[in-house]
């Protein structure tokens, strides 16, 4: 393979702040970058999410879903949920914490938080790509988009101030 093979990739500095830029601009506040093709066994993708993107709680349960993330720039919050809402563990992960990545279960409810601006992690985990199914939402959690999502979102947040 020469060093100009189209298969390598390289994440630096200027992709994560275009992919962060996107992210600012999105409606969502949050852009994935794939570094996969949508056929491939394993995903591997950028996600860049600004502090005021709402992420609802989940899970994922087909067993091959385990889904790793490690952050490259900036600082998130884990917080890991019971199948009733009850927070098990929050974690801080990346700068100024003292872990930077975590590999989660399938099965596990989870939700990430942004605690800063241009904050960008890789996430890897078994494709295809599914949509989340009713029973892998969490139904005791606001919906993206709900008036009370704000709320919780910021309730969520505190954890990590």
């Amino acid at each position: 393979m020469s060093s100009t093979d189209a298969r390598v990739k390289f994440v630096d500095a200027a992709l994560l702040d275009a992919v962060s830029e996107r992210a600012r601009a999105a409606p969502r506040r949050r852009m994935n970058h794939n570094l996969h093709r949508d056929d491939d066994v394993v995903h591997r993708l950028l996600n860049a999410m600004e502090p005021d993107s709402y992420v609802m709680p989940h899970r994922h349960l087909d067993p091959a879903k385990a889904e790793t993330i490690l952050v490259l720039r900036g600082r998130f919050g884990l917080v890991l949920f019971d199948a009733h809402g009850q927070v098990e563990r929050a974690e801080l992960l990346g700068e100024g914490a003292g872990s930077c990545a975590v590999e989660l279960p399938a099965g596990q409810y989870h939700r990430i938080v942004s605690l800063a601006s241009g904050s960008v992690f890789f996430e890897t985990k078994a494709g295809p790509y599914r949509p989340l199914t009713p029973e892998e939402r969490a139904a005791w959690a606001p919906a993206e988009g709900e008036p009370a999502a704000a709320a919780y979102l910021a309730a969520m947040r505190a954890r990590f101030e």
